[in-house]
């Protein structure tokens, strides 16, 4: 069997494997897991390298979720055991990059490329994007996930005033750090599985290593302008009953900040697409 069968097979197995466990251990629930298998199966089947990137995202968030558990209860207002995102959270944390995973393997197959514009400019540019979007994922993750554990008080990123953990748009030094640092390991995942596949040359392959600062640049920079469309789009209250910050306004809830235009899945959706576009032009800059 050459391949174009081992792959697909291969990935498929994975796939179910990951759906199985994630639903067991409560990181997604049932719809979450159907959609997270068919999103796992096109990376692994299409792009090692972007299935690598995925299930770095993938394991190391659903991690960071259980961190510090009590105290998540005790401040979100939606908090569920094991995170347990749906097919929405899902999708919207991946269809773009599933968009481009099969865009890059309509053109070039299963080869392994570099990031180079002298041979191609287009799948450097999609690359670039698939980094861009799983750097604002990771980096916006480990921010919120390691951030609300801080001892720090959030500060509303469009006024700097001290706000409530949970809010929409309130950020700390914590989180922030927390963010570089997971788009950092998503760029030394790029690099590292490019390692003795890509076969580029010498000068090339050593400029791949600019992938880990510019992906910590895109974590942080999707994780910023996560917390700037929450602060202004998102709506942001502070429930007198449940005593926690809600994401819906009523009678028993004073306003801290933001118009109740986008949720939470759609401020994702928009910051990872912009992060997505910024990193890809700039990765047909850069390489």
């Amino acid at each position: 069997m050459d391949r174009t069968s081992i792959q697909p097979l291969l990935a498929a197995l994975m796939a179910a494997i990951i759906a199985i466990r994630s639903y067991r251990k409560k990181s997604l629930d049932l719809s979450g897991a159907i959609v997270g298998f068919l999103v796992v199966f096109i990376h692994l089947a299409t792009n090692l390298r972007a299935g690598a990137m995925l299930l770095v995202f993938f394991f190391t968030s659903s991690q960071l979720t259980k961190v510090g558990a009590e105290k998540k209860r005790q401040s979100d207002a939606e908090y569920k055991d094991g995170g347990q995102r749906n097919w929405i959270q899902v999708l919207f944390n991946s269809a773009i990059a599933c968009a481009l995973v099969v865009a890059i393997w309509k053109l070039i197959g299963w080869e392994d490329k570099c990031l180079d514009t002298r041979e191609s400019a287009l799948i450097t540019s999609l690359m670039g994007g698939i980094i861009g979007h799983y750097s604002c994922s990771n980096g916006d993750t480990w921010s919120s996930e390691i951030g609300v554990l801080s001892d720090s008080q959030p500060r509303l990123i469009t006024t700097l005033k001290p706000v409530c953990k949970g809010t929409n748009g309130g950020v700390t030094t914590t989180g922030l750090l927390a963010a570089a640092a997971g788009g950092a390991v998503i760029g030394l995942t790029f690099v590292l599985f490019g390692i003795g596949t890509a076969g580029c040359p010498t000068d090339v392959a050593l400029k791949q290593l600019l992938v880990i600062p510019l992906a910590a640049l895109a974590g942080l920079g999707g994780s910023l302008l996560d917390s700037f469309l929450g602060a202004t789009l998102q709506f942001s209250g502070f429930c007198s009953v449940r005593k926690k910050v809600v994401g819906n306004r009523g009678p028993t809830v004073k306003r801290i900040s933001g118009l109740d235009i986008l949720d939470n899945n759609a401020v994702n959706m928009v910051s990872v697409l912009l992060t997505t576009l910024l990193t890809s032009v700039a990765c047909a800059y850069i390489f």
